[in-house]
């Protein structure tokens, strides 16, 4: 399985930002053009982009597609970037419009904890290569990794391995999954959790999301069989260089 590394864009107000732990009252803005940087990562050579629509994540309806020069159709006319981007998903409407806009997979993830029934029909209709689900975790007091929503606002007693066991089953290959106390916080991944979850579905491909600090956590990611890393603060701080991390 090819290993992927995915530069990501967090947009939020029309900025580039990064949120520590999914708290959008943690908020950094970094004064960089969300297009240049695109062109930036492409130039380094990347060949995948983690676009994420923040605003969209919290109150729904998707804001970076739905016009000749929204930022996703921008990115895809002037790089060669493959495009993968969620943010407010909530209708198979939403999930046609994203694509029709360029985008090579769209990220569904607060709907496919709450409606794993409709977004398994989304699998079937679109592809398991156009979709990518995100089930992002909190680990509890007693252990257990859950499932909140709605932009990780809000919690619920799902668990993220029973419902990833249920996606398996259902023809689901591209799975994100963020430690979320990790997201942001430059702590080093989960690397525990991804080879769980790698030992439970040995032919997903996994990305791992979350506390990536350099080279070092790229490779141990890689080592314990993710199929893909989502790099964000640490290139946004220039703690690492891209393109190292895509030469390892």
């Amino acid at each position: 399985m090819t290993f992927t590394v995915y530069p990501a864009i967090d947009m939020r107000d029309g900025r580039v930002v990064r949120l520590r732990q999914g708290d959008y009252a943690q908020e950094t803005r970094y004064a960089l053009d969300p297009l240049a940087l695109a062109k930036q990562y492409a130039d380094a050579g990347a060949q995948w982009l983690h676009l994420v629509d923040l605003d969209a994540a919290r109150a729904g309806g998707y804001t970076l597609a739905g016009s000749s020069n929204s930022l996703l159709a921008s990115i895809k006319s002037t790089t060669s970037l493959r495009v993968q981007t969620g943010g407010g998903v909530r209708s198979e409407s939403d999930v046609e419009a994203i694509l029709d806009a360029g985008a090579d997979r769209v990220v569904v993830g607060s709907l496919a904890v709450r409606e794993p029934t409709l977004v398994t029909g989304w699998l079937r209709k679109f592809g398991a290569e156009c979709i990518t689900v995100a089930l992002d975790a909190r680990r509890s007091a007693d252990g257990v990794w859950l499932l909140p929503s709605h932009g990780w606002t809000e919690d619920s007693d799902i668990e993220l391995e029973s419902l990833l066991a249920r996606y398996v089953g259902d023809g689901l290959q591209h799975l994100l999954c963020t430690d979320i106390a990790r997201d942001g916080m430059l702590s080093g991944p989960s690397l525990d959790l991804y080879r769980s979850l790698c030992e439970i579905a040995p032919g997903l491909a996994l990305q791992a999301s979350g506390g990536v600090r350099g080279i070092a956590d790229v490779i141990a990611a890689r080592n314990v069989g993710c199929a893909g890393v989502v790099l964000g603060k640490a290139l946004l701080e220039g703690l690492m260089d891209l393109s190292e991390a895509l030469a390892c």
